[in-house]
C-alpha cells in the first residue's frame, strides 16, 4: 500500500463522528430509514441524559422505495411516530439536506416561524408549514442545535478519524471547514507523539482572522493554517448545485440550483485570504459554480488586486468541480487554479447524474481535458475523497477516474468514458508535488 499519500479534501471532526453515529447508507427506503430512526430514539430514550438522535449517510437517489415525504424522505408525521419526543435528524449523504422531525424543527427554531438563514432553504408544505426537509444553511442550523461532544470527545473521535486516514496510507490530509478548536487539538496530540499524518487547515472565511492569530499558538510542522473556505452552491444529489443550465427534475424554484456565496462574495472571500497570506478552497460543485470562482480570480488578478501566484498555498482552489464548461477548462492551469476533485463522488452520483443531469453528462469530471490543458497530476489536479461523505478509500477514485463506472458494472455504465484517465495518472493525483 502507499503511505506516501495525499487526502486532499476530508473533514476530519465530522469523519471520526460518523464512525459513532447509526448510518442509513445500507436504507434501501423509507421503512428502512424509519426503522434506524426508531432504534436510535429507543436508545436515547433509555440513557439517564437523553440527547439527539442524529443519523448519517442517507442517499435518497438509490432507495427502491422511497417515501411520502419531500424528495422521497418519511413523511413528518411518520418520523415523529418513529421518535417521540427525541430530536431526530437523518443527514443525507451529501451533507447538504437534512430530514428533521418536529423536536428538532422546535429546537432550531424553525416550527415556530424561524426564517432560513442565507444560502438556506426551508421546505413547506401548501400551508406554509416545514416538512422536515431542509437544504443547505438552514440543514446546518438544525443539526448544529443539537449539543457539541465534550472536549474530551472531541479528542477521541478526531484522534479514531486520524488513525483511520493514516491506515489508508495517506500521510497528509486536508481539513476542510475546520473548526476553531481544531488546530489548538491538533497541536497537543502532536506534541503527544499522536499524529500519524501531516495537516493543512481550511476554517471558514468568517473565522479566518481569528484562526490565524491563534495558529502563532498551535502551529507545528505537521499542521498548518493553509487556506480559508467558503461554500459557492450546494450539491447534486440536493439538486442545489449552481448550474448554467437547469436541472431536470428540479427542486422547485432551484431550476439552476442554489447560489450560496455570489461572485461579489467570492471575489472579497479571495481578498480576504491574500491578505491573510493563504489560499482559498471554495466549494463549487456545478459549472456555474465552478465559472464564478475562475471569474472572480481572473477579474481581481486583471486589475491588479491580487499577486500573480502564491508559492506555499495555491491562491484558489475549486473543491469537487463536478460539473466543468468545455470553455472552463482550460482557464485552470491558465490561472493556476488547483482542480480539487473526488473522483469516488462519481460513483455515489450515478442514478443522480442519469435523472437530473441527462443533457450534460459529457461534462462530468472531465479529467482527460484538465490534464491534457495543463493540469498536472499532482500538482494542479488534486485528488481527495470528502469522507464522510463518501469512504476515504484511495481505490474508489481510481475505479471512478480509470473505469468511471463502479465495479462490476458494464462497460456501457462509464459516465463520460472519454474523460478516462490512466492508471499511473490517477495515482499521482494522490501524490503531493513541490509547488
Amino acid at each position: 500500500m502507499n503511505n506516501h499519500l495525499r487526502e486532499a479534501h476530508a473533514h476530519l471532526f465530522s469523519h471520526g463522528r460518523s464512525l459513532a453515529m447509526p448510518s442509513l447508507a445500507a436504507c434501501q427506503g423509507a421503512d428502512d430509514c424509519l426503522a434506524i430512526a426508531r432504534d436510535a430514539a429507543r436508545r436515547e430514550r433509555a440513557r439517564a441524559d437523553p440527547g439527539w438522535a442524529l443519523l448519517v449517510g442517507a442517499r435518497l437517489e438509490s432507495w427502491t422505495s422511497p417515501g411520502a415525504g419531500p424528495s422521497g424522505w418519511p413523511t413528518l408525521r411518520q418520523l415523529d411516530e418513529a421518535t417521540g419526543p427525541v430530536p431526530c435528524i437523518a443527514m443525507s449523504f451529501d451533507h447538504h439536506m437534512v430530514m428533521a422531525n418536529s423536536a428538532a424543527l422546535w429546537a432550531a427554531g424553525f416550527a415556530s416561524g424561524k426564517q432560513a438563514p442565507p444560502g438556506g432553504v426551508i421546505d413547506r408544505d401548501d400551508g406554509g408549514n416545514p416538512t422536515g426537509m431542509l437544504l443547505e444553511t438552514a440543514a446546518w442550523v438544525a443539526w448544529n442545535a443539537a449539543p457539541d461532544p465534550t472536549p474530551d470527545q472531541r479528542r477521541d473521535l478526531v484522534r479514531h478519524a486520524l488513525r483511520d486516514l493514516a491506515s489508508l496510507g495517506y500521510a497528509q490530509v486536508h481539513d476542510m471547514h475546520s473548526q476553531p478548536w481544531l488546530g489548538q487539538l491538533l497541536s497537543e496530540l502532536s506534541d503527544a507523539g499522536e499524529l500519524p499524518v501531516s495537516v493543512w487547515l481550511y476554517p471558514a472565511v468568517d473565522h479566518l482572522k481569528e484562526m490565524a492569530q491563534a495558529a502563532a499558538h498551535w502551529s507545528r510542522p505537521a499542521i498548518r493554517l493553509a487556506g480559508g473556505k467558503i461554500f459557492v452552491d450546494g450539491t447534486l444529489n440536493s439538486r442545489t448545485a449552481w448550474m448554467l443550465h437547469p436541472f431536470e427534475h428540479p427542486q422547485p424554484g432551484l431550476e439552476s440550483g442554489k447560489i450560496v456565496t455570489p461572485p461579489a462574495a467570492i471575489e472579497s472571500a479571495l481578498r480576504t485570504c491574500s491578505e491573510a497570506g493563504v489560499g482559498l478552497a471554495a466549494h463549487a460543485i456545478g459549472d456555474g459554480a465552478v465559472r464564478a470562482c475562475l471569474n472572480a480570480l481572473e477579474k481581481l488578478r486583471t486589475i491588479g488586486a491580487l499577486p500573480a501566484r502564491r508559492a506555499e498555498f495555491p491562491q484558489l482552489r475549486i473543491e469537487h468541480a463536478e460539473i466543468i464548461d468545455a470553455q472552463d477548462v482550460p482557464r485552470f492551469a491558465r490561472l493556476g487554479a488547483v482542480a480539487s476533485v473526488q473522483p469516488c463522488h462519481l460513483l455515489a452520483d450515478i442514478e443522480a447524474l442519469r435523472r437530473y443531469l441527462p443533457h450534460r453528462l459529457d461534462r462530468v469530471l472531465p479529467l482527460r481535458e484538465l490534464i491534457d490543458a495543463g493540469c498536472t497530476p499532482g500538482e494542479l489536479l488534486w485528488f481527495g475523497s470528502d469522507v464522510p461523505i463518501v469512504r476515504a478509500d484511495p481505490a474508489d477514485s481510481i475505479q471512478a477516474a480509470v473505469h468511471r463506472r463502479r465495479p462490476g458494472s458494464h462497460d456501457t455504465e462509464a459516465i463520460a468514458p472519454t474523460q478516462a484517465i490512466s492508471e499511473q495518472e490517477a495515482w499521482a493525483c494522490f501524490s503531493p508535488r513541490e509547488r
